[in-house]
């Protein structure tokens, strides 16, 4: 059966993580989620007091930094050198770092190498912001998942009760800054793909989108077996 490359992309809180690592699942695919790395990044800038305009020094930074992705009982890690930092990058700050990183062209030179390297031999789901667009403009499935601002904001509420409690409030409020920030920075702004499929989750549960998903790619590629 022929391998595949897929990428979903979409704002935050859309679901993108749940829905990538369900398919990816389904598939016996391997999952990537390319924002952890740009997280990576922040996290690296942030320990050294790199400022995230410094452009001179973030292009150091990233030549030497050392992202890996483990696998263990707990999941998908991310590592810098010997450190987990898979719970240190999904604070509140570390969104907003991130977000301001990867508007710089070189941070985006540097990490698109790394991501076309681990897409390579295909049988993997991307997930990221311009995957499509970008990254794997050739990508064989590509999907834009969506949602309502107040219906993401809810979601990442929730899921940073237990890492770094911030009011629903404030996080719709930061939620709706970096919005803007990614669909108008100059090198490349989130958008759907010309060729992507949309889907807006926002009253469908993550097993409903997966399911479309699945549908999706078995009409397009025949291959019930997949299932």
């Amino acid at each position: 059966m022929k391998k595949l490359l897929i990428t979903i992309d979409g704002p935050a809180g859309a679901g993108k993580t749940t829905v990538s690592r369900a398919l990816a699942d389904r598939l016996g695919y391997t999952y990537l989620d390319t924002g952890a790395l740009y997280r990576g990044v922040a996290w690296e800038a942030g320990r050294q007091n790199i400022g995230v305009d410094d452009d001179d020094s973030l292009s150091v930074l990233c030549a030497g930094i050392d992202l890996r992705f483990i696998r263990d009982h707990r999941g998908t890690r991310l590592f810098s050198g010997d450190a987990d930092i898979t719970d240190l990058i999904r604070t509140p700050d570390m969104s907003m770092r991130a977000s301001a990183v990867s508007a710089r062209p070189v941070v985006r030179r540097a990490l698109l190498d790394i991501q076309r390297k681990l897409g390579a031999e295909k049988g993997a789901v991307f997930e990221g912001r311009d995957m499509g667009t970008v990254v794997f403009p050739a990508a064989d499935v590509k999907f834009f998942l969506t949602a309502d601002l107040k219906a993401r904001a809810l979601r990442r509420y929730r899921e940073l009760a237990a890492i770094a409690p911030q009011g629903l409030a404030e996080v719709e409020a930061d939620m709706e800054i970096r919005d803007r920030n990614d669909a108008t920075r100059a090198a490349a702004p989130l958008k759907p793909a010309e060729d992507a499929v949309i889907i807006d989750s926002t009253q469908q549960p993550a097993k409903d989108v997966v399911a479309a998903m699945m549908a999706h790619i078995a009409d397009r590629f025949g291959h019930p077996a997949i299932f």
